[in-house]
C-alpha cells in the first residue's frame, strides 16, 4: 500500500520546515524499498495555491508539484511555517487545510504551520506546540488550543503539532514510525545520519508496533 504525502508550500516557507519531513518520507521510501522486495511505501508532492516558482524565506525558489485541488489525494497533510502572515489572509488555503484534514489521516504542522492549523479549527481544545519565539503569539491569537512548550512534537491522532524547523524532522520519525513501525523509523534516522529525538507527546493511542505496512 502506498501512502500519499502532501506538503503545502506558499511564499516565505521556511525552507527546512518543508524539505526536512520531505526528505525523512523520501528517505524512509527509499529504506523500504530496499529492505521490501522494492515496494513503493510514501510518495511525496509539493502544493501550493498556484502554480509558479515559489519563493521561500531564505530566498530560495521551489516549484510545486500540484495545486489546491478539491479533492486531493492526501493521507498526510504536512503544514509548515515560516512567515505565515500572508497565507493566514488567504481563505482559500486555509479552507483548503480545513477541507483536506477532513479525510487525511494524519494532519501535521511545523513550526509556525500550526497557526494555519488554528485558524482552520484544527487545533480547537488540543494541546499543541510551535515554534518558541511564536508560542505567546499563538496562546494570544487562538485562545481555545493549549500551547505547550515542552516537547519536540505533541501528537493528539489525527493532529500532530511540533516545534521549529529541525523538530519537524523529529515530528516525520514519529509520523514513520506511527504508519510503518519503529524499525523503519529507526532505519530512516540512521540512514540520515540523524539523532532523532523521540521525546515527543504521544497523545494518539498508537504504538511503537502498531505500523502495519513495514516487514524487513
Amino acid at each position: 500500500m502506498m501512502l500519499s504525502i502532501g506538503i503545502l508550500i506558499f511564499d516565505d516557507v521556511e525552507i527546512l520546515d518543508f524539505s526536512g519531513p520531505y526528505e525523512v518520507f523520501s528517505t524512509a521510501a527509499r529504506v523500504y524499498a530496499r529492505l521490501a522486495t522494492a515496494q513503493t511505501l510514501f510518495r511525496c508532492f509539493l502544493i501550493a495555491d498556484e502554480m509558479r516558482p515559489i519563493r521561500t524565506r531564505g530566498g530560495m525558489k521551489v516549484l510545486p508539484d500540484c495545486v489546491l485541488l478539491p479533492s486531493a489525494d492526501i493521507d498526510v497533510l504536512i503544514v509548515p511555517g515560516g512567515d505565515v502572515s500572508e497565507v493566514l489572509d488567504n481563505p482559500a488555503v486555509i479552507n483548503w487545510i480545513r477541507t483536506q484534514a477532513r479525510d487525511a489521516t494524519i494532519t501535521a504542522s511545523v513550526c509556525t504551520g500550526a497557526f494555519l492549523l488554528a485558524k482552520a479549527g484544527l487545533l480547537d481544545g488540543l494541546h499543541a506546540t510551535t515554534h518558541w519565539q511564536d508560542q505567546d503569539d499563538m496562546r494570544a491569537s487562538f485562545p481555545a488550543v493549549t500551547v505547550r512548550q515542552d516537547a519536540p512534537w505533541i501528537d493528539c491522532g489525527k493532529v500532530v503539532t511540533s516545534a521549529g524547523i529541525a523538530a519537524g524532522i523529529d515530528m516525520s520519525l514519529h509520523l514513520v514510525e506511527r504508519l510503518a513501525g519503529r524499525q523503519l523509523a529507526n532505519a530512516t534516522a540512521k540512514q540520515m545520519e540523524y539523532r532523532w529525538n523521540t521525546h515527543g507527546t504521544d497523545n494518539s493511542a498508537q504504538t511503537a508496533d502498531s505500523g502495519l505496512y513495514f516487514a524487513a
